[in-house]
């Protein structure tokens, strides 16, 4: 019998949660990715709980145990109860009646199977009890342990039920997946069969997957499989996933942390906002490393002009898209840059200089005190 075990498991505010549908009468599982996870020996994140218990079963039982019960999705059979300050969110087993691709009309059930079969992933339809013991109606624990990403059954069908299960399953290979043995392939020429449905999708929902992806550790070998499958093209016009392994190998090498952003840089494409609905400040940030990665900016006035974060996360992309190396001292140089500051003020220049003259020529004084190296000095400028 293979078991969980973990802190959150044994936690008195979960067990809570777990003896008052229990108790009542109500079968009662952990699942998806807080059992993943804890088979995996990964952080636990989020409580997620299956019960043949129906919502309005959960809220007055929540009620009656002195637990806070928040109707977040009752009328898709989820209840948030809180317990110790902890969420956990409980939703009635449930089976699909209809699905369009981005939302499924569903019924309930009393049948964990039924239940198991409307999810995603193999490794996700994986329960456990609140003693640990793991439940597997349909065999994801030899697939978790094979670190295999697979679909449920007929992966054609569980993706036509969710066409954002087509960026899933390539974030999930990504995190879960053994990259020595690529990625399932009848997944694979699903997702290839499905592209016209990543239309259909919100692009806020699309935007968080790829953002996701793409702040993992390794998300190489997963773009290059969304290249060749189309997915990419259709997500990202005219992006490219050639420099992307390379940028991730300099990450290590120098080690820096994943960000989204300069590997969405790496990769290129167009009109990247609209796309994945970024924020203002993302779309300004990776507007800044595109361009900044293909001028000839020294490190050191990256450093000044950009700061040190962008700055080298600019010298990356560089070296990532011309396949050339980062330059000698560049985090020197880089935080030499950062650190300096110009010698000159306005106050300096008036009453000789005001309105839009003294600007220009405060402008003009940078440039020479740049050009310089920061080497001029306060007197030598003014003079």
């Amino acid at each position: 019998m293979t078991r969980i075990s973990g802190g959150w498991i044994s936690s008195e505010p979960t067990q809570a949660v777990m003896k008052m549908l229990t108790g009542a009468g109500n079968q009662a599982y952990f699942v998806g990715g807080c059992v993943r996870n804890a088979l995996l020996e990964k952080p636990v994140a989020d409580i997620d709980i299956a019960t043949n218990a129906r919502p309005e079963a959960v809220m007055a039982l929540a009620q009656a145990a002195g637990l806070h019960a928040i109707a977040t999705g009752i009328d898709h059979g989820t209840v948030t109860v809180v317990s110790g300050h902890i969420p956990h969110e409980i939703t009635t087993f449930r089976r699909d009646v209809a699905t369009d691709g981005r939302r499924a009309t569903v019924d309930y059930s009393d049948s964990i199977e039924q239940d198991a079969r409307r999810r995603d992933f193999t490794m996700n339809a994986l329960y456990a009890d609140r003693e640990g013991r793991v439940t597997d109606p349909l065999g994801g624990l030899n697939d978790l342990k094979a670190r295999r990403v697979r679909f449920i059954e007929d992966a054609g069908r569980r993706i036509r039920e969710d066409y954002l299960r087509i960026l899933r399953f390539f974030r999930f290979h990504a995190i879960y997946g053994d990259p020595d043995n690529g990625l399932d392939a009848d997944g694979l020429a699903a997702c290839a069969a499905n592209l016209a449905g990543i239309e259909t999708l919100s692009r806020e929902r699309v935007g968080a997957e790829v953002k996701k992806l793409l702040g993992s550790g390794d998300p190489a070998p997963a773009v290059a499989a969304m290249a060749q499958s189309g997915v990419l093209a259709c997500v990202l016009p005219g992006a490219c996933a050639k420099p992307l392994p390379l940028l991730v190998h300099l990450e290590a090498e120098q080690g820096v942390a994943p960000d989204p952003m300069r590997r969405l840089a790496a990769l290129g494409g167009e009109d990247h906002a609209k796309k994945l609905r970024l924020s203002r400040a993302e779309a300004r940030r990776l507007d800044r490393l595109r361009i900044a990665a293909g001028n000839a900016q020294p490190a050191a006035v990256l450093g000044y002009t950009d700061g040190a974060s962008v700055a080298f996360d600019v010298l990356l992309l560089r070296a990532a898209l011309f396949e050339t190396h980062l330059p000698e001292n560049a985090a020197t140089e880089v935080a030499r840059g950062a650190a300096a500051v110009f010698p000159v003020s306005a106050a300096d220049l008036m009453p000789e200089y005001s309105g839009p003259a003294l600007g220009a020529h405060i402008k003009r004084l940078e440039s020479e005190w740049i050009a310089s190296d920061f080497v001029l000095t306060r007197a030598q400028l003014l003079s």
